[in-house]
């Protein structure tokens, strides 16, 4: 037999009833967690269907290119992990899961979002880092629960205007985007975008808000010295 590269098959595992109910985890605080992260999975197993009584879904560090439409028997579910995979878009239904605290979607192929993530009103903790957005739908501005955003490495040119409405925000994570201020750049203000956080005055110690307010007196006073 001629030697030559071997074609290599990516082999995904089946998960049947059985399996997804041994992964189905007791927090101690009694809510139910299925625990499905590294299964290299590349679709969601429909079997899971049958065990729609579950707190938290643990979808994550697979290959799932595609999410299914039947979220309905999902809708209790106030976790959702799915970071470490190949979604490309999420289906409007996502929006039907109105007890969602957390969403995590880090680390996958998103190039935009659905308007219906805006109907996720308990929403505290968002995660799209690692992903090849360009904007924020402005529904996410309806999001008033809020508390935080990861939005590192991504594609955004500017600061989504719809986070200004987010009253209960208290940080976002902008590291590794394209950010530039409007006019003439200098070096140096743009790595300070590239590592821009929002967080109320309120929640830094003393010493991390003397720190930030030293760094802005040091930044108003290069751009006084160098207006152009």
């Amino acid at each position: 037999m001629a030697k030559g590269k071997k074609t290599r098959q990516t082999k995904t595992k089946t998960i049947t009833l059985k399996m997804a109910e041994n992964c189905v985890q007791l927090m101690l605080d009694g809510r139910r967690c299925l625990d499905l992260s590294f299964k290299e999975i590349s679709t969601v197993p429909k079997c899971i269907q049958k065990l729609g009584e579950i707190d938290e879904l643990d979808l994550s560090r697979n290959m799932i290119r595609k999410l299914p439409d039947f979220t309905d028997q999902f809708i209790s579910i106030c976790v959702l992990d799915l970071h470490s995979n190949y979604l490309e878009q999420l289906p409007v239904t996502i929006g039907r899961l109105r007890n969602l605290l957390v969403l995590n979607l880090c680390n996958n192929r998103l190039t935009s979002l659905p308007n219906e993530l805006g109907l996720l009103k308990k929403l505290h903790t968002l995660n799209l880092g690692l992903n090849q957005l360009e904007a924020l739908p402005a529904s996410i501005g309806a999001l008033k629960e809020l508390r935080h955003i990861g939005l590192s490495d991504n594609r955004f040119t500017r600061v989504p205007g719809c986070l200004s409405k987010l009253d209960k925000l208290e940080k976002v994570n902008m590291d590794r985007n394209p950010i530039f201020p409007e006019q003439s750049p200098s070096q140096e203000s743009v790595m300070i975008t590239e590592r821009l956080y929002l967080v109320k005055e309120s929640f830094l110690c003393e010493d991390c808000l003397n720190k930030c307010q030293a760094e802005r007196k040091k930044l108003k006073e290069e751009r006084a010295r160098n207006p152009n």
